[in-house]
Formats: structure tokens, C-alpha cells, sequence
């Protein structure tokens, strides 16, 4: 019997499957835009989604990444062919040192998300294969707002989470466009909903309106006040309502944390303890809403960072305790049963901004009496600009204290 021969065209379709799926296939055209400081914000900010690989050339992983970077782009291209909907993007951090260092990129490569311009906090983690990138950017596709189709499934909703939800007239509105810009963003922390038409009309006697609903059943519900169509309230309104000001921090939310390039006060407190950690809550809110954005808020349970304990001296038999971690060092706030005591926090916080956290680290409390005119009223101290002296450490003196020193040991 006389065989057919394979179609070559046949073949080759074949191996350039099982290549795509191992992620070894050679690119062809290539999707990849160069950022530099003359395009970097034209570009990300007309981008619904961006994905950019911040690499060296002389890095080996970032070489390696190349070529796989570059096929993925092709295959999301192919899906998704509108350049403004999704754009992959890369940073020569050699070359633009200026760049790296606005998005604090300390290894190479780093692939970061883009959203209408805006830094996720979660970088790409994922496989580094053709297959693994391209699903990420699919996910990222996905519409991040849930219509309701009645009123009831509100009542339905999971309480532990966060929910954000919209009564709007039209999906085809300027109110809506911006509810789902913010929920784009801020989709990894809260869940967004919308009911729409004759569904929310019994929630629009007033106009179209926004409320949050709180983890817990009895907690009451929020109304958004601001302007639907602006943008930057929008947003800061629903991220102050998703992001906690306390949040927890894990061994696998840790590295994300960090790479928000700020200091963290932590709590320390047995996982049972809910008392200590209201009260550590409720003096952030009171003393350190100022410091917003200076500092994180976390808290953690004693027992998982028992050796992040041991480097300050201290067990979960201790805890409650407080902590300040400036990545260089661990700073020990005296005494928990103080923390009420008005404004000793928030003094705290501004010993670290000062330096004085550093100085007395190293050489001991600072002297009482301070030198003929240079006292200093703690009104003046409170309303000069914080600096804080770990921010101007060179990459090689800093070391992520919580974190990466005890990884041998757990």
C-alpha cells in the first residue's frame, strides 16, 4: 500500500504548536515597544493593559526571557489586536536607570501590570513561558464587573469579602465607563457589581449612585458622595473602601508589600488576640491617618513570624508587640500597653522619618539636653517635611529584615 506523504505545511504547524506550548518557539513578528523617558507615560497611560519587562541586558534570566516575552506578545496580539487594549512593553534598566528607579525595580527581570497607566501592586509571578504569560494578560481581559439580574442576589452576597456596587441606568454612560476603570484597578481587592436598567431602578430614585458594603452582615452599608464621572475621586473613594488600613501581612503577600518601596509597622499578636489588634487599628486610624502613604499598616500573627520575633529579641509569648521594619533594621516600639496614650505612636513613626530610630540603633539614646538654639518645640518637629535616612541607603546596604533573612529557617 502506498502511503500519502505528510504536508510539510502540516508539520510545521504541528512543531510550532508544541514549541508555542513549551514556550520555545522563535518569534516572529515581534509586538515589543521600547519605553524610554520620552514615550513611557504616552504610552501606559492610552494602554488598558500593559505588561512591561524591566530587564539587563547582561542579566541571563532577562536574555532568557527575551525570546519567550517576545511569542507571547505575538500570541496576545492575535487575540486581542486593538494596540491600545493591550501593550507589552520593556525597559532597558541600564539604559534608563531613571525608570527603574521610579518603579523601584531591584531584579532583573521584573515583569510589572499596567493599568491606564497606573503600577499594579502585583507584579507577574508566573510561569516564564509563552502559554503562562499569554493567560495572564487573557485573565486580565476578563470584565472585572458583575451584572446582577435582581435585586436579591445583594442580599445573597459572601460578607467576608469586600463589595462595591453600582445602580446605573445605561452600561453606555460616563458614570459606568469610570466604575469600571476603577474596578479594573482595584479588581484583586474588592468585588464589583452593577445592576443596571429596570433591575436598579429601586436604587435610583435619586440618580445613579454607588454604595460599598463592609465585611461583616451588620455593618452598614456606604454612599459614595462624589462626582460619578471624576475619575480620581471615583478611585480614591473605592481603594480607601478595598485596601484596609491595617492589612495583614503573610510569608505570601510579603514580597508584594515590600516592593511598595515603604517602611511597615507592623503588630505582632496571636491570631486569637482580636482585642490588641482593634486597638492597634483604631490608634492608626486615630494617630496615623496623616502618615498614609509614608508607612504600612500591617499586622501579623506571632506564631508564623516567631523568627522575625527572635531578631528583636522577643517570642510570641510576648506579643502584643509593635515594630517599625525600615528593610535596614527593626525598630521595637517600647511598650504595647502605651499605644493609646495620644500621639506616642505617631511619635514613633516620626523618630523613624527623623532618623532618630537609626541613630540611637547604633550609638544610643540621643543626649537630653539639646545644644543652644537648636531646640526644637515638637509643633516644629511635627510640621517638618519626614525624611526618612533608609531611603537614602544604597541598594547593597538594604535588607528586607521580616522577610528574606529567616526564609533558610521556616
Amino acid at each position: 500500500m502506498k502511503l500519502s506523504p505528510i504536508s510539510p505545511s502540516l508539520d510545521i504547524r504541528f512543531v510550532t504548536v508544541i514549541l508555542l506550548a513549551m514556550g520555545l518557539s522563535t518569534p516572529g513578528k515581534t509586538e515589543i515597544t521600547s519605553l524610554d523617558s520620552n514615550n513611557i507615560d504616552e504610552i501606559l497611560n492610552n494602554a488598558g493593559v500593559a505588561l512591561v519587562n524591566f530587564y539587563a541586558d547582561w542579566c541571563r534570566f532577562s536574555q532568557m526571557l527575551h525570546p519567550i516575552f517576545e511569542e507571547a506578545s505575538n500570541v496576545v496580539r492575535e487575540e486581542f489586536p486593538n494596540i491600545k487594549q493591550v501593550v507589552f512593553g520593556r525597559v532597558d534598566c541600564d539604559q534608563h536607570s531613571d525608570i527603574a528607579q521610579r518603579y523601584r525595580i531591584t531584579k532583573y527581570p521584573t515583569l510589572k501590570l499596567f493599568r491606564n497607566g497606573m503600577m499594579m501592586k502585583r507584579e507577574y509571578r508566573g510561569q516564564r513561558s509563552v502559554v503562562a504569560i499569554a493567560d495572564f494578560i487573557r485573565q486580565q481581559q476578563v470584565d472585572p464587573v458583575k451584572e446582577i439580574e435582581s435585586l436579591e442576589e445583594i442580599t445573597a452576597l459572601d460578607r467576608s469579602k469586600r463589595n462595591i456596587i453600582a445602580f446605573f441606568e445605561t452600561k453606555d454612560s460616563d458614570h459606568y465607563h469610570t466604575y469600571e476603570k476603577v474596578a479594573n484597578i482595584l479588581r484583586d481587592d474588592c468585588t464589583f457589581l452593577a445592576a443596571l436598567g429596570a433591575v436598579s431602578e429601586p436604587e435610583r430614585i435619586s440618580g445613579d449612585n454607588v454604595i460599598y458594603k463592609p465585611v461583616g452582615d451588620n455593618t452598614p452599608d456606604m454612599i459614595y458622595l462624589g462626582s460619578l464621572t471624576n475619575f480620581d475621586l471615583t478611585y480614591a473613594w473605592a481603594q480607601d473602601k478595598c485596601v484596609p488600613l491595617v492589612r495583614e501581612i503573610t510569608f505570601e503577600n510579603g514580597e508584594e508589600l515590600t516592593e511598595e518601596g515603604i517602611p511597615f509597622l507592623i503588630l505582632f499578636h496571636a491570631k486569637e488576640d482580636t482585642e490588641s489588634l482593634e486597638i492597634f487599628q483604631q490608634e492608626v486610624a486615630r494617630q496615623l491617618i496623616s502618615e498614609k502613604g509614608s508607612i504600612n499598616f500591617l499586622h501579623a500573627d506571632c506564631d508564623k513570624f516567631r523568627h522575625p520575633l527572635l531578631h528583636i529579641q522577643k517570642t510570641p509569648a510576648d506579643c502584643p508587640v509593635i515594630a517599625i521594619d525600615s528593610f535596614r533594621h527593626m525598630y521595637v516600639f517600647p511598650d504595647f500597653r502605651d499605644v493609646s496614650i495620644h500621639g506616642k505612636l505617631k511619635q514613633f513613626v516620626l523618630d523613624l522619618h527623623s532618623g532618630k530610630l537609626h541613630r540611637e540603633f547604633h550609638h544610643g539614646p540621643d543626649p537630653t539636653d539639646s545644644t543652644p538654639g537648636q531646640e526644637e518645640t515638637a509643633g516644629e518637629a511635627a510640621s517638618s517635611p519626614p525624611e526618612s535616612s533608609f531611603q537614602k541607603l544604597a541598594p547593597s546596604e538594604t535588607r528586607y529584615t521580616i522577610l528574606t533573612r529567616d526564609r533558610d529557617e521556616l
